[in-house]
C-alpha cells in the first residue's frame, strides 16, 4: 500500500469511517461511544442549560413597560386618584430636580378652573399653584371680578418645577398632557381660563402670539369631554410683572370672561 493510501485509509478511521460500503450511514462521532462514560448524562444537562438560557432571552426580549400618562390618565375615576397617579409618576427627569409635585389648589367643584404653566421656586417649595408674587397678582385680577381664589379651582399645565424655571419644552407639554385633559373632565367646570402661553399650548395645541389669542372664546374639548367647554386666554401675571403696562389689557379682559360667566349662569 502506497503512502498516499495509507494516509487516506487512516484519515477514514480517525474520521469515524469503519465501513466503505452499509445500507446506511455509520458515524462513530456521533455516538455516544465514542464518549467516555456518563457523556450521555452530561450532554442531557448542557441540553436543559442551553434551554434556560433560550428562556431567558425571550423573556428579556419583551420587557414589562411603564405605563404611559394616557394609560394611567384612563384609569383614574376621580382627583384624588388623578393626583395619586401624579405624585407617582416618573417618567420626567425635571421631577428629579423638584422638591414637591404641585397639583391644584382650590375647590374643585367650582364653575371656574383656572390652569396656569409650570410651578416656581414658591411654587416648589409649598406645593400650591400661583402662591408666590405671581400668585398675588393672580388673586389681586380674580378680586377685580369679586372672585376669591378659594372658589376657583386652580391648577398647572406641568406639574414639577423645570430647572431654574425654565419655560417646559413641548415634550414636557405632551407627556402631561392626558394628566391635564382628564383632570378638566374630572373638575368639568363651566369655563376654562388659560393662564400664559404654555397652557395655551397645551389645551390649544397653539404656538400662537397670546396677542392675537386674548379676548377670543374657544370651545375646548378632548377625549374625556363629552361636550366642549368654553376657554379662554389671558397672559400670565408673571408677564404684567415685567410688563406693567399690559395690566389695563388684562382688566379689560378678565371683565369681559366674568361678563361672560355671568350671562351664562342666568341661562
Amino acid at each position: 500500500m502506497d503512502a498516499y493510501k495509507k494516509n487516506l485509509l487512516e484519515w477514514y478511521i480517525e474520521s469515524g469511517v469503519d465501513c466503505f460500503m452499509h445500507q446506511t450511514p455509520n458515524s462513530k462521532i456521533s455516538s455516544d461511544t465514542m464518549f467516555p462514560a456518563g457523556f450521555a448524562a452530561a450532554k442531557e444537562q448542557l441540553g436543559k442549560e442551553e434551554s434556560n438560557i433560550h428562556k431567558e432571552a425571550e423573556t428579556t426580549k419583551t420587557p414589562t413597560l411603564n405605563p404611559t400618562t394616557s394609560q394611567l390618565a384612563d384609569n383614574c375615576n376621580s382627583i384624588d386618584e388623578l393626583r395619586e397617579a401624579v405624585r407617582q409618576y416618573e417618567g420626567l427627569d425635571i421631577k428629579k430636580g423638584a422638591t414637591n409635585t404641585v397639583f391644584a389648589d382650590g375647590n374643585p367643584k367650582s364653575d371656574i378652573m383656572l390652569i396656569g404653566e409650570a410651578p416656581g421656586a414658591n411654587e416648589d417649595i409649598y406645593g400650591i399653584p400661583f402662591c408666590g408674587q405671581s400668585g398675588k397678582l393672580l388673586d389681586n385680577i380674580l378680586a377685580a371680578i369679586n372672585i376669591d381664589r378659594s372658589k376657583c379651582y386652580i391648577t398647572n399645565t406641568i406639574f414639577w418645577r423645570p430647572p431654574a424655571n425654565r419655560r417646559p419644552t413641548s415634550e414636557e407639554i405632551k407627556i402631561c398632557r392626558p394628566f391635564v385633559e382628564k383632570h378638566v373632565s374630572l373638575v368639568n367646570p363651566k369655563i376654562i381660563i388659560l393662564v400664559g402661553s404654555t397652557a395655551v399650548e397645551s389645551l390649544l395645541d397653539a404656538k400662537t402670539p397670546m396677542n392675537l389669542l386674548r379676548n377670543q372664546t374657544f370651545k375646548y374639548k378632548n377625549v374625556y369631554l363629552s361636550t366642549p367647554i368654553d376657554t379662554f386666554v389671558i397672559f400670565h401675571p408673571s408677564y404684567l410683572l415685567r410688563q406693567p403696562s399690559q395690566k389695563k389689557v388684562m382688566w379689560l379682559d378678565i371683565q369681559k370672561i366674568n361678563q361672560f360667566y355671568l350671562s351664562i349662569l342666568h341661562k
